[in-house]
Order: structure tokens, then sequence, then C-alpha cells
């Protein structure tokens, strides 16, 4: 489905402040493989899904996406292929357009774009029908604008827009870590019922190990640009927290000092 090969992302090539961001990085992916990424902070996470999402240039290696080697694609191409939900709320939407307008312009993603009435009909009640999924009262609100919303409304249409046509894969970069833990928690459900239902492939990267290992069927730890660990199945299922450090001291032989947030 998804072929990483050694692939590498150098920061201030030449300068002294050089830093090897991924070290020949190798993954496959499956379809349907719902894996989140874990790892200490400057480990590589984001990195790997902004050179994804195309947001980096690669400097070796390649990215294949079914049948596509999209390595050299720029961003607006490979957001054919790609969806991707931030940190941020207000990343994923336009807050000056509306709610129906944020979504029309999801439901063109890899189309081609004319002449036509911005939101038709028949989108409208495409919309209400999808938004009503989230159970937010969104769907009563298609004309208002999205700066109205609160952060969680507004991830919670980012994250319907980012799927609203199928993505080959979808990225999640912390996407809940600005939220409260309440909204944090409705979006995560909202994450895995849109996953399951669609069968989509998604990569989602957080800081919380238990949250890592609760979801997804396939867990990587990246760590200096590298992976070091990457466990699914049953050695997933039965791993704690705990075990999960035991292993990245074994691997690595250091102690996280810095980065207990993980253990949140």
């Amino acid at each position: 489905m998804i072929e990483i090969k050694d692939l590498v992302k150098i920061f201030h090539r030449g300068s002294v402040n050089e830093v090897l961001a991924l070290s020949g990085i190798n993954l496959d992916i499956r379809q349907g493989d719902f894996i989140t990424i874990i790892g200490s902070n400057g480990a590589g996470k984001s990195t790997l899904l902004n050179c994804l999402a195309g947001s980096l240039t690669i400097d070796s290696g390649h990215i294949r996406v079914g049948s596509e080697d999209v390595s050299r694609w720029p961003e607006h191409q490979r957001a054919t292929l790609i969806s991707r939900v931030f940190q941020d709320p207000l990343l994923g939407t336009c807050g000056s357009l509306s709610i129906e307008q944020n979504l029309a312009l999801a439901n063109r993603r890899g189309k081609v774009h004319g002449l036509g009435p911005g939101v038709k009909r028949s989108d409208q009640e495409l919309f209400r029908k999808q938004l009503a999924l989230l159970g937010l009262g969104l769907e009563n609100r298609l004309k208002d604008k999205v700066g109205l919303l609160s952060g969680g409304q507004r991830q919670a249409l980012t994250l319907l827009m980012a799927t609203l046509i199928k993505p080959q894969i979808l990225l999640l970069d912390e996407h809940t870590a600005a939220l409260d833990p309440k909204t944090a928690q409705q979006v995560l459900e909202l994450t895995q019922q849109l996953i399951a239902e669609q069968h989509l492939t998604a990569l989602m990267v957080t800081h919380n190990m238990r949250q890592a290992l609760q979801l997804g069927n396939r867990l990587i730890m990246l760590h200096g640009g590298r992976v070091i660990l990457d466990i699914s199945g049953k050695d997933k299922e039965k791993m704690t927290v705990e075990d999960l450090l035991e292993q990245f001291y074994k691997v690595r032989g250091e102690a996280f000092v810095s980065d207990r947030m993980l253990l949140v």
C-alpha cells in the first residue's frame, strides 16, 4: 500500500546547525493499518508526516503510495491521495468561510474545478447527513462561519473534511493535543469511528503512550530519526507503558530524562 524506503531528511545542511532529522527510515504500511507513532521530542515524528505530505522535500530515498512514486510530487498534488489533520484546529479549516463552503472545498479535493455554484443543493443534503454523524448539531448550522466554532468543533469538522473523499492515507499530527481532555476524548472517538467505518489507512502521532497502545493495530517508536520499535498484533495488545519503556531502554541503552510526559 505505502512504501517508505531509505528516507533521509537533513535540516541546515552544511552549516554548524545541521540536523539529521530522518536517518534512513524504512516502513511498509499495509492497507487498513492504523499506526500510532511515538517518540521523544526531536525524534522525527512530525518531520516524517511532513515528508509524507510533501510539506518538506526529502534529501534521499523514496515514498510510494499504491502504484505511484510520490517522492518528488509537490504538496498540492499529493493532496489528491493524502489527507491531514494538524495539531492546531485553526489550520484545517478557513474561518472566514461557512461550514458548507469548507465542506464544499473538501468535496472537490482531487477534482477539476469549473464554473458553477460553490455549494449545490445536493451537496447540502450530503453535508447535513455527514455532519449529523458528529453529534454536535452542526448539521443545522451550514451557513455559520467556521470562525464561530469552538476548537473541538473545528477539529471534528477538519476530520470530516479530511475523510469526505476517502484518502489513500490519513495523517494525524497530535490532532487532540490542543484540546481539553473531554473534547480530546470526543475527537479521538470520532477518529476511531471514521477510520473503522471507512477502513482507512492512518498514521497518528501522539505523545501519549497509553493512547498509543490503546489505539490502532500497530505502534512505531522513533528516536534520533530512526525506527527503533515496530510492534503489532498480540505483541502490541499485551504491552503496557512500562513494557514499552523497558523496550526503549533495551534498544537505546538509555532512559527518558526530559520526556516524562510520555507517561501521561
